[in-house]
């Protein structure tokens, strides 16, 4: 089985807090651990940073971002033995991420994961929150959580330099 091709964005607000959304299968307790960052599919002769955006606009409705950086390689992830077959289609073995780090340069009020886009998009998120980028991994499902680490470590600097540069922090 083949890996989809995808693309994962870090959202950090000025302080230097990352978005997580509670994915909508986590509040019906199909999953303990129901937190992630947007993130979705490339379409076909879709490039990675096109479809970072759209991803993360149709999840959150953002679109006041600025480019931070991105994860210098592909981070992959494979499904467990029970989820092959049945998640992603059934047609993929897991996951190879493109992930980019966005400075959120909105005020909150356009963030909805409810209704994103206006609800021309089906919401993937049942709620949100800023964290410290170090809390985030105890909430990640566990097999995502060594992909996870390898976006964390790409995107450690991120908070320090928002903070250092008042949020106008760019390739960190």
């Amino acid at each position: 089985m083949p890996y989809r091709d995808c693309v994962g964005i870090a959202v950090f607000n000025p302080a230097g807090e990352v978005f997580v959304g509670q994915r909508a299968a986590g509040k019906s307790g199909a999953l303990d651990y129901s937190w992630q960052f947007p993130q979705g599919g490339i379409d076909k002769d879709e490039e990675p940073i096109d479809a970072a955006l759209r991803e993360l606009y149709e999840e959150t409705s953002i679109s006041q971002i600025s480019i931070l950086t991105a994860a210098p390689d592909w981070i992959f992830y494979d499904l467990p033995d029970e989820l092959l077959g049945k998640a992603l289609k059934g047609k993929y073995r897991g996951q190879r991420q493109k992930w980019f780090a966005v400075l959120y340069e909105g005020d909150g009020t356009d963030i909805d994961v409810l209704n994103p886009g206006g609800g021309e998009h089906p919401s993937e998120f049942v709620a949100w929150k800023w964290l410290p980028l170090d809390e985030v991994l105890p909430l990640i499902v566990p097999f995502k959580r060594d992909a996870y680490q390898k976006v964390l470590d790409a995107f450690k600097k991120v908070p320090r330099q928002l903070q250092a540069e008042g949020g106008k922090g760019r390739d960190a």
